[in-house]
């Protein structure tokens, strides 16, 4: 069995950090003709190259980001194990890293991603569970973040439909629920719309998510449905940017049922109907079978208890 160096990987992670040698020379005390030795040797055990030159600077190149992402939690790690044996561990942030596709309506991840947060303020109880979490949220197209996590460059992805497997790549998808969707209008211009939806949408102006969205495609299909045919007039990777658009009165949008109210507070906008049967839904997708990490768990529980749990019967009558 090949053991990995330490030492070497300590001197790689070092230069990584420090963004080259003579800073890295500095923080060990140890000579930059040393280190450059002892990371030829890394590099040599690993039978790749994990760095390029730009100018006078070290930059990791594709696989030297895969070394050091792993080589990070190693250290960061073996930090945390010093600190609880000297009785120092005080609540230490543990990372999570989460990508988030951009057609993920932003009200949406934030929603899922507030219980992370908030159990490291202490407000989601006791235990191994409630350790305190150091967020990074990296946004990119799902092929990206599938890449990504592929490569462990991240824990999950949050995602409008399921990660297609590609040749190589590995994820598991968890649904986190479903909610229907609703159609907002201006404040000026709801109350005339509601008298007739869905028909009262014919020849209104339309903002809608790119075809890059799932809901799109089943959006499309319900004004066949309905025969309607409003006048789309902005289309947007950004489903922020289409509610900024809304709110100074261009145009109707679709938007998450889950979140009407405070879509309608935030943007000034008001519901005017629902589109019957066109549903999002949303899922979080992870390298592992199981969700192991505890934050992952508590977003994962909240989304399928709270944020998309199904409305009473009466309500969705309404």
């Amino acid at each position: 069995m090949d053991w990995l160096n330490y030492h070497h990987l300590l001197y790689f992670w070092t230069v990584a950090r420090e963004g080259g040698l003579k800073g890295a020379s500095e923080k060990l005390r140890v000579a930059p003709q040393t280190l450059s030795g002892q990371i030829r040797q890394l590099e040599d055990a690993f039978g790749e190259k994990l760095f390029r030159k730009r100018g006078r600077r070290l930059e990791l190149n594709e696989v030297g980001r895969v070394v050091y992402g792993y080589a990070d939690d190693i250290f960061t790690l073996g930090q945390d194990l010093q600190h609880a044996v000297k009785g120092r561990l005080r609540g230490r942030p543990r990372k999570l890293v989460v990508g988030i596709a951009e057609v993920v309506p932003k009200l949406v991840a934030k929603e899922l991603l507030a219980p992370v947060l908030a159990a490291a303020e202490g407000a989601e109880g006791d235990g191994a569970d409630a350790h305190p979490v150091h967020l990074v949220c990296k946004e990119d197209h799902a092929d990206g973040l599938v890449a990504e996590l592929a490569a462990h460059r991240m824990d999950a992805a949050l995602l409008d439909a399921p990660a297609p497997q590609g040749a190589g790549v590995r994820v598991f998808n968890h649904l986190l629920g479903e909610t229907e969707v609703e159609l907002f209008a201006p404040a000026r211009d709801a109350a005339r719309l509601r008298v007739g939806f869905p028909g009262s949408l014919d020849g209104a102006p339309l903002l809608l998510p790119t075809t890059g969205a799932a809901v799109r495609l089943t959006l499309d299909g319900w004004f066949e449905r309905v025969s309607v045919r409003p006048r789309v007039v902005a289309e947007f990777d950004d489903s922020a940017l289409m509610k900024v658009f809304a709110q100074e009165g261009l145009g109707v949008f679709p938007g998450s049922a889950a979140l009407a109210g405070e879509i309608a507070s935030q943007y000034g906008v008001e519901p005017i109907g629902r589109a019957a049967g066109v549903k999002e839904r949303y899922y979080v997708v992870t390298s592992k079978r199981r969700l192991e990490h505890p934050a992952i768990r508590r977003l994962t529980e909240r989304a399928r208890t709270q944020l998309f749990a199904p409305e009473p019967a009466d309500e969705r009558a309404g």
